[in-house]
């Protein structure tokens, strides 16, 4: 028979607990979390509960855990935030609480006049026991405050002003500290990863080196690549932008063999570039950089480049290999060999990829992690501490929590962006094992309904070891919104993905409205840059007005501007009357936002607005003031607003504040 795992004091339904303390649950430094638990006993005698959280040098802190709604349920919550990054842990310490039972007793026996005098002795043995441990733990100021409680219990005044006295705020705020616990129940500890701000909030924008600073020679017919060098512009568009983070598609040499022409045919002529993803040549593999974008002094200076205008670099880390990849002669064991004797090429079908050769992480486990965790490392040499990581989905979760164990051992600040488009329980168990933010289905997210309740689920329910990252478009990914919704789609889904995830990203075009599809019900784009050089003339469209990029700086200022866009796990949505109108609210603090945001690219749409009030943090018929940061216009609301949705204002981001 097992041992009975109830303590004295039952503790049950402990958050945030991952796979029964497996994983380490998510924070970020300075992030407000809530730690849960229910917490009873029998009888009727009060209890209470303290969150112990234990920092990376083992030092403690310790939270009161307050009641928490409905009532009844011995539900009980504490908000913590965590300080440093690093491995953190927290515990849940269950106690009987005489002092809250003593209170409980007194506050219906006195006004009835039911053992006043017995009452009184008791609630006066308890305060002058705490004001003794105040006295012991060197809080003279405490132990005054616990030894006025105890006078003030004694007999020769209204019992009900003995009360009073004894349960001032003062006393409650002492008594609390060093009133009697007893029967404490301590629960397992729980562990915690604390993560650098980055890994929940950042600003994406990727984009394709080869093709900035591109040139074609009409006499030749041939191209010239773009470079490093030639991309610090680029880098300096999007620092302008407000994006924090630039992200680059591999930049390693490409195979000849089977190489892919545009979109995607098997007919490459001489000067086609290839795909990025057929990763490795004569020149090298993983660890190599592709010599027509430059040497690694180069990319050293795009690093230094991106850094001086504050911006990371994130490199994709795709483990894919051309049929001329140096693995597939160094090491022919990596791959799969068919029955024909032939590699197998990727597929999804009917995608297939025959320019690619997978990598079959069965054959040679420890050989191929390995390598892999080197090459993870020569970049971050170079300065690279974010990576976007291609099809993670498509590998062992194994070989990935070795991985990332092994990097967050020695350099806990490396974050991963995991790039799964897949089922649920497989995007979950990459972010429990440790990436740090993944790609999410917000591209197909498109109805109220669906955006309400991915939200709702993203918010609270995953929220402990899953952070979203809200790409508007990539260039797998050209959603059909954008295809058919011109220019007020593009800026639909740009105030959508800013304010709804303190994660996002832009794959560069999608400022120029990009939106041709290769082909009728297709999401890949005509004429795709992963396999040609697709130069843009940014100034000419800056010049025209067709260009979204004062709409996607404003939203980046705004979100650094306002920490309630900053975290993840607060949101609420409010009533709008048009089903084509959605509204939800985020708060931090005293900061509160509130997003108006047609969903319906193609029309004018009216609607009121039913305000939550308490979800504002304000009273249901208080009268407040907004302030819209998109056009500048402030409002008075109350607990009812309407609202008219245009082509060209079709969003609302309110700030929030009270009327003065």
């Amino acid at each position: 028979m097992r041992g009975n795992p109830i303590g004295r004091i039952p503790i049950t339904n402990i958050s945030p607990v991952i796979e029964g303390g497996a994983y380490p649950a998510k924070a970020v430094v300075g992030e407000e979390f809530p730690i849960r638990t229910t917490v009873f006993r029998e009888g009727h005698d009060a209890v209470n509960a303290t969150a112990v959280l234990i920092a990376p040098d083992g030092t403690e802190h310790r939270y009161a855990m307050a009641e928490s709604t409905p009532a009844g349920f011995c539900w009980r919550e504490a908000t913590v935030a965590l300080d440093v990054e690093g491995w953190w842990s927290f515990r849940i310490e269950g106690w009987s609480d005489p002092w809250a039972t003593w209170v409980h007793a007194a506050e219906i026996k006195i006004p009835a006049g039911i053992d006043i005098n017995l009452v009184c002795a008791e609630g006066k043995q308890l305060y002058a026991e705490a004001a003794q441990r105040a006295e012991a733990a060197g809080d003279e100021t405490s132990a005054l405050v616990l030894r006025h409680g105890a006078v003030s219990l004694s007999a020769g005044q209204q019992a009900e002003d003995r009360l009073t006295i004894a349960l001032a705020a003062d006393a409650r705020a002492a008594i609390a500290q060093y009133g009697p616990r007893e029967l404490i129940t301590v629960s397992p500890d729980y562990p915690i990863f604390c993560d650098r701000k980055r890994a929940l909030f950042s600003a994406w924008y990727e984009f394709f080196p080869r093709s900035q600073g591109a040139t074609y020679d009409e006499k030749t017919k041939r191209w010239t690549s773009g470079t490093f060098d030639s991309s610090h512009e680029r880098l300096e568009a999007a620092a302008a932008m407000g994006f924090d983070v630039v992200y680059m598609p591999p930049i390693h040499p490409i195979g000849k063999t089977f190489r892919k022409g545009p979109n995607n045919t098997l007919n490459a002529g001489p000067n086609d570039p290839g795909s990025v993803y057929a990763i490795g040549g004569v020149e090298g593999g993983h660890d190599t950089i592709h010599p027509e974008l430059g040497d690694f002094a180069a990319f050293d200076r795009f690093v230094a480049k991106a850094k001086s205008l504050g911006l990371e670099v994130a490199l994709d880390f795709a483990i894919t290999c051309s049929p001329d990849h140096p693995w597939v002669k160094d090491h022919p064991e990596w791959f799969t060999v068919r029955a024909d004797g032939t590699i197998a090429y990727a597929e999804n079908p009917p995608k297939k990829y025959q320019d690619i050769y997978p990598v079959n992480f069965d054959r040679d486990p420890a050989g191929v992690a390995n390598e892999c965790l080197r090459i993870v490392r020569l970049w971050m040499s170079h300065g690279v501490r974010i990576f976007r990581v291609d099809n993670p989905h498509t590998k062992p979760v194994s070989f990935w929590a070795w991985l990332l164990a092994e990097v967050r051992r020695t350099d806990p600040d490396v974050i991963f962006l995991a790039e799964a488009f897949t089922k649920p329980p497989m995007m979950h168990l990459l972010g429990k094992v440790g990436f740090q933010q993944s790609y999410t289905y917000f591209t197909w997210r498109n109805q109220k309904w669906e955006l309400e309740e991915y939200l709702t689920e993203l918010s609270r329910e995953t929220a402990p070891f899953f952070r979203p990252n809200f790409f508007v478009n990539t260039p797998d990914i050209l959603p059909g919104y954008l295809q058919h919704g011109g220019r007020p789609a593009f800026t639909i889904r740009a105030v959508l993905a800013a304010t709804m995830s303190p994660s996002w990203g832009v794959y560069s075009g999608y400022e120029l409205f990009e939106n041709a599809a290769v082909r009728p019900g297709s999401e890949e784009y005509l004429d795709s840059e992963k396999y040609e050089y697709r130069p843009r003339d940014w100034k000419a469209a800056e010049a025209s007005g067709e260009h979204l990029g004062l709409l996607l700086g404003r939203l980046n200022q705004i979100r650094r501007e306002h920490p309630a866009l900053q975290q993840l796990r607060d949101i609420d949505f409010h009533h709008a009357s048009h089903s084509e109108v959605i509204a939800y609210s985020k708060r931090s603090g005293d900061d509160v936002i509130i997003v108006v945001c047609s969903l319906d690219p193609h029309n004018v749409v009216e609607s009121e607005i039913r305000i939550d009030m308490e979800a504002l943090g304000l009273a249901p018929g208080e009268v407040y003031q907004v302030h819209d940061e998109l056009t500048g216009q402030t409002w008075r609301w109350g607990q009812r607003a309407f609202v008219r949705l245009t082509h060209d204002d079709p969003a609302h981001i309110l700030t929030v504040s009270r009327r003065s």
